[in-house]
């Protein structure tokens, strides 16, 4: 699948090793996601969500955007993954840390949501595809709406 326009202006501004990562993430997650996620940017970073016409009340920080799924984004030192589900569902969270060691030699940096990739050459990027089928968008609203009423 092409890498989607709204991206484009964003990866212009890459190195040609970062925006190759970066791609290839995106191009995974977009082949894998499932149906109804969004392309679109969200807090400065290319990310996949659920649309208003999906989900009306928006993201509970900031109503007017829409509901946030996954991220990636170049940073200073890293490439980041930001998966939501990785830090609203546990069996999620366990079946990616179970999962990582089966697909790189590396250590996982990882923090509550975000998957950091020190080295562009060390990214599991078939691993992130797997993930990315995961959770449908009707599941991700219901994790959502659960989490929010705790």
């Amino acid at each position: 699948m092409p890498i989607p326009a709204v991206f484009e202006p964003y990866l212009s501004t890459l190195e040609d090793d970062r925006r190759t990562a970066l791609e290839t993430l995106i191009s995974e997650l977009s082949d894998h996601l499932p149906a109804g996620f969004e392309a679109c940017m969200s807090y400065g970073m290319p990310s996949f969500s659920v649309p208003h016409t999906r989900y009306p009340a928006g993201y509970h920080c900031k109503p007017d955007e829409p509901l946030p799924f996954v991220s990636v984004a170049s940073q200073k030192n890293f490439i980041g993954l930001y998966h939501m589900g990785m830090y609203a569902i546990p069996e999620l969270h366990r079946w990616f840390t179970e999962e990582f060691p089966k697909h790189s030699a590396r250590k996982l940096d990882m923090g509550k949501s975000c998957v950091r990739f020190k080295n562009v050459q060390h990214i599991p990027f078939s691993l992130i595809g797997q993930l990315a089928k995961k959770v449908t968008v009707e599941e991700w609203i219901s994790v959502y709406e659960s989490n929010l009423k705790k």
